[in-house]
């Protein structure tokens, strides 16, 4: 495998990380419901604080970012689909056709569960700029257990951002979970989900693979990323499924459903949220070795450009 470092955002503690992500998903939010399309080279997230952070570099050398930004700056993207007003009547009538698609556009956004639910939830809540009633929140993996109990993603995320939200007297975003009445069936449930995605990106047909604007990932200490496992080579070497099966995790509840690599992948950004010193070791080895093929490094090596890792220094802390 080609060593592929991805750009990485070092904060010296939890709340750094939190507002970082959320800076960078509100430019996420903002380029995917404007006019102009993401540049699929820019993974970086811009920051107005004062917040103190720093990039490590592609040789993993960690240096020193400006005060006035946590991470590299972004220039303010504004929207380029005015249209003059004095062109003919047929122009007018596709000004008012793009401005219209502009209006319904929609953030399509993928999201794990874990830690990465608590960080969402610190970073966005407080936030003013979030337009939440424009979100279409899909997950990345699933549990099969009840909503109810605490392993379960969705429940994780309606009880930390979902109520909360409706507590603040916010609007809700469009949440997609999966049918909660088919957790004792994997295949079915991944199928049912499968659908879902078809219904939201086109039909699958004419669609080769659904295109997310952002799709955020944890790590766990054991290298799998939603509930993609180091081992489960099946998984990993899906090639067509949008949504399989995972049977006999080797960790946490065994029966899962999940996304698939080339899911995302080929979404406009990948975002890997990490932090905590039980995960450096982890962290070194798809930094390092990426050969291993850990589910890691193989999306930082196929969305190359593309793949952004969010992490305290805690976590980084085993990096050379």
């Amino acid at each position: 495998m080609t060593t592929t470092v991805p750009k990485i955002y070092s904060f010296e503690e939890f709340a750094g990380v939190a507002d970082a992500v959320a800076d960078h998903v509100i430019n996420a939010q903002n380029q995917a419901l404007s006019s102009i399309s993401p540049n699929n080279n820019s993974s970086t997230s811009s920051s107005s604080s004062s917040r103190k952070g720093s990039q490590v570099q592609s040789e993993l050398n960690i240096s020193n970012i400006s005060n006035k930004s946590n991470t590299e700056s972004i220039e303010t993207l504004n929207s380029s689909s005015q249209l003059s007003s004095t062109k003919s009547s047929s122009n007018i009538s596709k000004s008012s056709s793009k401005k219209e698609k502009i209006v319904n556009k929609r953030f399509k956004i993928a999201i794990s569960g874990g830690s990465l639910i608590s960080v969402l939830s610190q970073g966005l809540l407080k936030r003013d700029d979030v337009q939440w009633d424009k979100w279409d929140i899909f997950f990345a993996d699933e549990r099969l257990v009840p909503f109810s109990e605490k392993d379960s993603n969705y429940g994780i995320a309606k009880a930390e951002i979902f109520d909360k939200l409706a507590a603040q007297g916010k609007p809700s975003p469009k949440v997609y979970h999966i049918d909660e009445s088919l957790i004792n069936d994997a295949q079915e449930a991944a199928d049912e989900y499968e659908k879902t995605l078809i219904k939201n990106f086109a039909n699958k047909d004419s669609v080769r693979l659904p295109l997310f604007d952002l799709f955020l990932l944890g790590c766990a200490p054991d290298g799998h990323i939603a509930s993609i496992f180091p081992n489960d080579h099946e998984v990993l070497r899906e090639k067509l499924a949008w949504v399989v099966p995972v049977e006999n995790a080797p960790s946490g509840p065994s029966r899962r459903i999940t996304l698939t690599i080339p899911v995302i992948c080929h979404s406009h950004r990948v975002s890997f949220v990490v932090e905590g010193a039980v995960k450096a070791s982890i962290v070194q080895l798809i930094m390092e070795r990426p050969e291993k093929g850990l589910p890691a490094s193989v999306v930082n090596a196929l969305a190359a450009g593309r793949v952004s890792w969010f992490v305290d220094k805690a976590a980084l802390s085993e990096c050379y």
